[in-house]
């Protein structure tokens, strides 16, 4: 089923998977399927759970568990209940008061700081290069653009960045390189349409159960202190249900599934953001895995106006901020630090619609 979006009420979703240094979420084994009548389920994934980052599962194992039914009944959720409904005010909290004649303050009666002294401007000399509009951009450039960052599987593309062997009833992924340094890449045709519907229901309960496994938080950041302002939802995905984007994420990237984290599906309703923030780990949480050093975004359907994937410091070929605009089944991929798991804060980006 194709979730329709109006104009009107638009959202964006998608869904992420975040790649680590090292080998610290899970320990597995894969077998891969590739049948004629199912060729989109071509892996199957076993797996015992180590230590998640926080925001995940914790340590139990990593497997849907069915859910006693609760006495009271409860109303099942029609898709426009879940996608398009108003995102709720914000409530007033104790620990922050304004004033009509001065800026926001704390509990303390301190102001509080603004994006802008959070997130200091790049320093003089920062390397930031734009793509070209004077030439086609081959593989060999994307490889240049990498050469201090994840490595991707080189010999699955040809020389213009077309994939070469499609799996069957796929169209060929399609390199785009956005951005020189730091590297940053669109791949055209990562996801088909049914597999974009397919992700898409396991945040839409269905006829028979409300609880489809995944985990909703209202925020993804690491701490509570956290400044970036989110208002989008995510919800935390069990690794079997989205083996068909580990699967594909593997096939662009070389790292193997060991290295990444629990799935994530993000919605964004109009004026619902995550502003400025990195996606690299805070320095006490390296224990487990090592730093993020890459992030993999698959849009799951189109948006007509507005809303995107926005990078603060970097434009594009054309002299604009670049921006990300949302296209069913295309992805983003962007490097939160080196390959040596020095962070790269010129990746500093936001979402919103």
């Amino acid at each position: 089923m194709k979730i329709p979006f109006r104009s009107c009420r638009q959202c964006v979703i998608a869904c992420m998977v975040v790649v680590w240094k090292q080998n610290g979420s899970v320990s597995a084994s894969y077998s891969r399927q590739e049948t004629s009548h199912r060729p989109q389920n071509w892996l199957t994934t076993t797996y015992t759970r180590r230590t998640a980052f926080a925001g995940g599962f914790g340590n139990k194992p990593s497997s849907p568990k069915k859910k006693k039914k609760a006495n009271k009944k409860k109303r099942k959720l029609s898709d426009d209940d879940l996608l398009f409904s108003a995102p709720a005010p914000p409530q007033e909290t104790a620990s922050s008061t304004s004033t009509d004649d001065g800026p926001q303050l704390d509990k303390w009666g301190l102001p509080i700081p603004t994006q802008d002294e959070l997130f200091a401007p790049m320093p003089e000399g920062t390397e930031l290069i734009a793509t070209s509009n004077d030439k086609d951009i081959t593989l060999g450039d994307i490889r240049a653009a990498m050469k201090d960052h994840l490595k991707l599987n080189y010999d699955a593309f040809d020389d213009s960045g077309t994939e070469k062997s499609p799996l069957p009833g796929n169209e060929p992924m399609k390199l785009h390189l956005l951005h020189q340094s730091p590297p940053v890449l669109s791949i055209e045709n990562f996801f088909t349409s049914e597999e974009c519907s397919k992700v898409q229901t396991l945040v839409v309960p269905d006829a028979t159960n409300n609880d489809n496994g995944v985990m909703q938080v209202n925020s993804a950041t690491f701490s509570p202190l956290a400044q970036s302002q989110r208002t989008s939802t995510t919800w935390y995905c069990h690794y079997a249900q989205i083996s068909t984007l580990l699967a594909k994420a593997t096939h662009v990237i070389q790292k193997p599934q060991q290295h990444m984290e629990e799935p994530q599906i993000v919605r964004y309703r109009t004026g619902e953001q995550f502003s400025w923030h990195y996606d690299e780990i805070p320095p006490e949480q390296l224990v487990n895995g090592g730093q993020r050093v890459g992030t993999l975004l698959v849009y799951l359907n189109d948006v007509e106006n507005g809303g995107g994937t926005i990078f603060r410091d970097l434009v594009d070929a054309t002299g604009n901020q670049l921006t990300m605009k949302p296209k069913q089944g295309s992805a983003l991929l962007f490097f939160p630090a080196f390959e040596d798991g020095r962070p790269d804060d010129r990746t500093l980006h936001k979402g919103e619609v």
